[in-house]
């Protein structure tokens, strides 16, 4: 954890409020610096509610000083965070702006906020995007096919993420590839939750080097690669230098927390292109190449409820300590997961054509950043690769 003072340190710079200024008038999201939690009407008060779009009380009208509800006209947040009549004259709240923040009241421990306007404010996609500005189609349990080998023990591994192998995804545009990493005496092999019984499992460096063999034949290409990561150092290093040419075209975010993310020409002439996060705790295996991922990426809670049924399409943090918010000297990039616990095609076919709606309304406005991942069950089903486009079409600045 220690990383932690530096990253609330960095929330809540610049610690110098700025001349006072009347709050901009609009109607916003307002979202705790500290939890990115949104302040949410709840009855006759407010609260912090996980964000959730325009579905809980969580858009507000601001015009001189008031909070006006969207759900409930004429009723504002009163200095005691009640709701009450917007002509209430303890309805104005004083501003104090601190760069892109502001102080207004303090609830539930939050005394900072981001007020990021419901209506996206956009650009068109420069010509040479940078890395925080593109899209990529990725996907979730990538190894859970079916095609390339076992992926679980009997009847469980009935329950495919995806119907096609590495080599075919790739074909298809995938860019991003979320892949599990158990220990076994074969080294790091790509198993759901455990290789115990699981039948021809996949090495790690198998799908690897068809990575890297994809991007020697495709030079403009980028590629990313997620680990949930349950081996030990020297186990993935093992396993890294068996990938020929891996090194080559590898990714080490040098100079990024003084620069930023490279543009895409950029990492095309360097020819690194490859980028391997690991979630595992920091025990030196960064000298290999990975990326700690909590270093440089935030992402949504994984999961959008059951198989079946209903969808929960709250967006927030799966780090309690890194709200999707957090920035710094570099923009982190954005993992947006959309997929439920069980992979059903037909759920994931109806939730896949929904992606582009959930990534602009809920995700893209909780994190005040576009998803650069949009992580998906059965990619090949429902548009997943058309909701790609369309964030691909724009660059997102709140």
């Amino acid at each position: 954890m220690r990383y932690l003072p530096a990253i609330a340190a960095l929330l809540l710079l610049p610690l110098v409020p700025a001349p006072a200024q009347a709050a901009p008038a609009g109607t916003f999201y307002v979202t705790g610096v500290r939890t990115g939690l949104n302040v949410a009407q709840s009855g006759a008060g407010v609260e912090l509610h996980r964000p959730k779009g325009n579905e809980d009380r969580q858009q507000w009208r601001l015009s001189d000083g008031r909070f006006e509800n969207t759900d409930s006209p004429g009723q504002c947040i009163t200095r005691q965070l009640t709701m009450g009549s917007c002509s209430q004259g303890d309805a104005v709240h004083q501003p104090v702006q601190f760069g892109d923040q502001w102080e207004f009241f303090t609830l539930s421990g939050e005394s900072r906020w981001y007020l990021t306007p419901v209506t996206a404010q956009t650009s068109p996609m420069p010509a040479d995007p940078r890395l925080d500005e593109m899209t990529f189609l990725t996907s979730h349990n990538a190894y859970a096919n079916g095609v390339d080998g076992g992926f679980a023990p009997p009847f469980v591994n009935l329950a495919k993420n995806q119907t096609r192998g590495i080599v075919q995804q790739l074909n298809d545009g995938v860019r991003g590839f979320m892949l599990d990493i158990h220990q076994t005496p074969d080294g790091a092999i790509l198993c759901h939750n455990s290789c115990t019984l699981v039948s021809k499992p996949v090495a790690l460096n198998v799908d690897l080097q068809r990575i890297v063999d994809f991007l020697r034949a495709n030079r403009s290409e980028i590629v990313t690669v997620f680990l949930e990561d349950y081996v030990d150092a020297n186990t993935l290093r093992a396993e890294l230098r068996k990938v020929q040419g891996l090194n080559d075209v590898l990714y080490r975010a040098e100079g990024v927390r003084q620069n930023g993310w490279p543009t895409r020409s950029q990492m095309r002439s360097s020819d690194k292109r490859l980028l391997i996060f690991t979630d595992h705790g920091k025990d030196g295996r960064e000298d290999s190449g990975v990326l700690y991922q909590k270093d440089w990426t935030v992402e949504n809670y994984w999961s959008m409820g059951s198989g079946l049924g209903s969808s929960d399409w709250s967006c927030y943090s799966r780090w309690d300590e890194k709200p999707l918010t957090a920035t710094g000297s570099f923009r982190p990039l954005f993992v947006m997961n959309h997929f439920r616990d069980v992979p059903f095609t037909s759920t994931a076919t109806t939730d896949n054509g929904k992606l582009a709606n959930r990534a602009q309304q809920f995700c893209q406005p909780a994190a005040r950043k576009k998803p650069n991942f949009l992580a998906v069950d059965h990619y090949d089903l429902g548009g997943a690769a058309q909701a790609v486009g369309r964030l691909n079409s724009y660059v997102y600045g709140p």
